[in-house]
C-alpha cells in the first residue's frame, strides 16, 4: 500500500508541475546539449522519487515536489561535479562550501510554507540552487552570500538561467536586508550558534524563518513562527551545515570567551 502511495504522490506532482509550472515568467530556459538534459531529466524524476518520496523521507508538499523535478541542478555545480548532481548527498561548489542534500532542500523549503504572493529573504545563497527552487514557488527572492566569488557566480548562474525575480547581494546575512523587510518568510543555510535578532526583526507578524542552530556537531534545524510580537518554535530535524561566519562568528567568540 505504501508503494502504491509513492507513485500516486509521483503523479501528483508530476501533475501539479505541469499546471504550476508550465508558462511561468521566470525559471530555466533550455541549454545546450539536448542528450545530457534528457539524461539529467531522468535523474532529476529518480531523485524525487527515490530521495523525497522514498521510506523515511515522504515530502507531501505537491508544489514542492513539482519544483525539486524541474530546477536543474546540475546547473549550480562545477562542470567535474556535474554526473553526481542528483545524487543523495552535498556537493563542494569551492570555498569551502557545498550545495545542500536534495532532501535537505527539499525539507527546508517545505517547512517554510512557501506561498505564491511571498517575499523571501534567504541568507546564504551558495551555489543558488535553493534560491532558484524557491523563486518557482514565491513572488521574490532576496538573497546574501557572504562570500564575493559565490554571490557573483549564483547571481550569473540565476540570471543565464533566466530567473527574473531574485536578488542577490554580496554581504554579511547577519544584517538581514532592511531596505527590502518585511518578509513573509526566512530561510538560513549557514548555521549560527543563535538566531540572529535582525532576521526576527525582519520578519513579517505569521511569517516563517527555517534555520539551523547550534556550534558544529551539535546543529539542530529550527522552524520559527512569528505570532503577535511572540516566536514559536519548533526543532525538526539534526543537520549539518557550514558556520554562519562574519558578525555571527564574532559574537559567538565574544559570548564564549566572556563565559570562560
Amino acid at each position: 500500500m505504501k508503494t502504491a502511495a509513492v507513485w500516486i504522490l509521483l503523479g501528483l506532482a508530476t501533475l501539479a508541475g505541469l499546471l504550476f509550472l508550465s508558462g511561468g515568467e521566470s525559471g530555466p530556459r533550455k541549454v545546450a546539449g539536448a542528450g545530457n538534459e534528457d539524461r539529467f531529466s531522468v535523474e532529476r524524476k529518480r531523485m524525487v522519487q527515490e530521495q523525497l518520496l522514498g521510506p523515511g523521507r515522504e515530502i507531501t508538499n505537491l508544489r514542492v515536489l513539482a519544483v525539486m523535478g524541474k530546477v536543474p541542478r546540475h546547473e549550480f555545480v562545477p562542470e567535474e561535479s556535474r554526473a553526481s548532481a542528483y545524487r543523495d548527498g552535498p556537493l563542494p561548489i569551492g570555498h569551502g562550501q557545498t550545495i545542500s542534500q536534495p532532501y535537505v532542500v527539499a525539507f527546508m523549503t517545505e517547512q517554510l510554507e512557501p506561498r505564491p504572493t511571498d517575499r523571501v529573504l534567504e541568507i546564504g545563497t551558495g551555489s543558488g540552487y535553493q534560491a532558484a527552487v524557491l523563486a518557482e514557488l514565491v513572488k521574490e527572492v532576496y538573497t546574501i552570500e557572504i562570500i564575493e566569488p559565490l554571490a557573483r557566480r549564483a547571481e550569473a548562474d540565476l540570471k543565464r538561467l533566466s530567473y527574473t525575480n531574485i536578488h542577490v547581494r554580496a554581504g554579511d546575512g547577519y544584517q538581514g536586508w532592511p531596505e527590502a523587510a518585511p518578509f513573509d518568510a526566512v530561510i538560513v543555510t549557514c548555521a549560527p550558534e543563535n538566531v540572529p535578532p535582525p532576521l526576527v526583526e525582519q520578519l513579517k507578524d505569521g511569517g516563517r524563518m527555517i534555520i539551523p542552530v547550534g556550534p558544529a556537531g551539535d546543529q539542530e534545524l529550527v522552524s520559527l513562527r512569528k505570532q503577535g510580537g511572540r516566536l514559536e518554535k519548533r526543532a525538526v530535524l539534526p543537520v549539518r551545515f557550514v558556520p554562519m561566519t562574519g558578525e555571527a562568528q564574532r559574537k559567538s567568540r565574544e559570548q564564549n570567551s566572556r563565559s570562560d
